[in-house]
C-alpha cells in the first residue's frame, strides 16, 4: 500500500515514543517537527489528557500515551496483514511477519527456518526478536509479535496454540563427564556435581523451585546465570551439569559436544515448546505460512537431535 491507512497522528505518536523527542521523530519520518507537534497537541486536546511527559531531554509517553502507542502498533500490524492478504489475492505470497522466540532457538531451528523461507518464499520478510517466555507471551498479547515459539506456555484463552511438543527434562553434561554414559539420572545423583542454575526469569527455574526446592539449599555447589551461552560453556568444561531440554542445547547435541541424560525422578514433568498466535487476531495467509514452517523447523530439529549418534 503506497499510503498508510493508519491516521497520521497515531503514526507520529508512535515515532515520538520510539525516538524520545519530536525533533528525532521528524528526522526519521522526514516530516516537519511543527506538523508532528501540532498533531500530538490536537490529540491531547481531543482526549483531554496529556500523552507525553515533557522532560528536559526529551519526551516520554504517559500511561494514556502508552495505550495509544499500543493501538497504533496494532493498527500497523493489521495494515501489514491486510496488505499481505491483498497481495495474496493478486497471486503474490509476500509480507512481513514478526516472530518472537527464545534465546536458545537462535542456535537450534531459527536459522533453518529463515533459510528455508528465503529459498521457497523470497518475498516473505521475517522480524525475529529473542525474549524470555514471559516477555514472548506479553509480546503476542500486545500485538508486538504475530507468531511465538515459547517454552512452557501456560494455557489461556487469549492465545491460540497451533502446535505443542513435550520435551523431557534432562541433565546435560560433557561427553567425558561421569554421568554421560548413563541411560537416566536422578536429580540427587546430578547434584553431586557442580550445577549451573537458570535465573528466575526463566520458567524452568520456577518449575524446579516449585517441585524440587531442596536443589536451592545453601551450601550446594552451583552458579546461577541468565546466560544460556555461559551455562553451556561451563558444562562443556567437563565439571558442571545443567537441567534443561534438548532444544536449549540442540546444536551441541548434534555435533557431540554435549550429552542429554533424561531425569528419572518421580514427578519430573516434561517441558514443552509451543507455537502460538494471538487468538483475537485471525492470522493472514503469510502468518499461517510462517507458523507452519516454524512448526516444521522445530520438529525437524528435534528429530535430528534424537537421531544423532552418541560419539566419544
Amino acid at each position: 500500500m503506497p499510503h498508510s491507512l493508519v491516521p497520521a497522528a497515531l503514526r507520529y505518536l508512535d515515532q515520538v515514543a520510539r525516538s524520545g523527542s519530536i525533533q528525532k521523530a521528524a528526522r526519521e519520518l522526514h516530516v516537519a517537527a511543527s506538523a508532528i507537534n501540532r498533531q500530538i497537541l490536537q490529540l491531547e486536546d481531543e482526549l483531554g489528557v496529556p500523552l507525553f511527559e515533557r522532560l528536559p531531554r526529551g519526551m516520554r509517553p504517559s500511561s494514556s500515551g502508552e495505550a495509544l502507542v499500543t493501538l497504533a502498533r496494532r493498527w500497523r500490524e493489521d495494515e501489514r496483514r491486510v496488505a499481505g492478504e491483498i497481495r495474496r489475492i493478486q497471486g503474490v505470497h509476500q509480507g512481513r511477519v514478526s516472530v518472537v522466540a527464545m534465546d536458545s532457538h537462535a542456535t537450534s531451528f531459527l536459522a533453518p527456518l529463515v533459510e528455508g523461507l528465503a529459498h521457497s518464499h523470497p518475498l516473505v520478510t521475517l522480524s525475529i526478536e529473542l525474549a524470555t517466555p514471559d516477555e514472548a507471551e506479553a509480546a503476542l498479547l500486545a500485538g508486538k509479535a504475530e507468531v511465538g515459539a515459547i517454552f512452557n506456555l501456560a494455557p489461556r484463552r487469549e492465545l491460540l496454540v497451533l502446535h505443542r511438543r513435550e520435551l523431557p527434562l534432562g541433565c546435560v553434561v560433557a561427553p567425558g563427564h561421569p554421568l554421560a554414559a548413563r541411560a537416566t539420572v536422578s536429580l540427587q545423583e546430578a547434584m553431586a556435581h557442580p550445577v549451573v542454575l537458570q535465573s528466575k526469569a526463566l520458567t524452568i527455574r520456577r518449575y524446579l523451585e516449585a517441585q524440587y526446592s531442596w536443589l536451592f539449599k545453601e551450601g550446594r555447589r552451583h552458579v546461577e546465570t541468565n546466560s544460556l551461552q555461559l551455562a553451556k560453556q561451563l558444562v562443556m568444561g567437563g565439571q558442571h551439569v545443567v537441567f534443561t531440554s534438548e532444544l536449549d542445547v540442540a546444536a551441541e547435541l548434534r555435533d557431540g559436544r554435549l550429552r542429554f541424560v533424561p531425569v528419572r525422578d518421580h514427578g519430573a514433568e516434561p517441558q514443552a515448546i509451543s507455537v502460538a498466535l494471538d487468538a483475537a487476531r485471525p492470522p493472514g495467509p503469510v502468518v499461517k505460512l510462517v507458523a507452519q514452517r516454524l512448526v516444521e523447523a522445530i520438529d525437524r530439529c528435534l528429530a535430528e537431535v534424537r537421531a544423532a549418534p552418541a560419539t566419544d
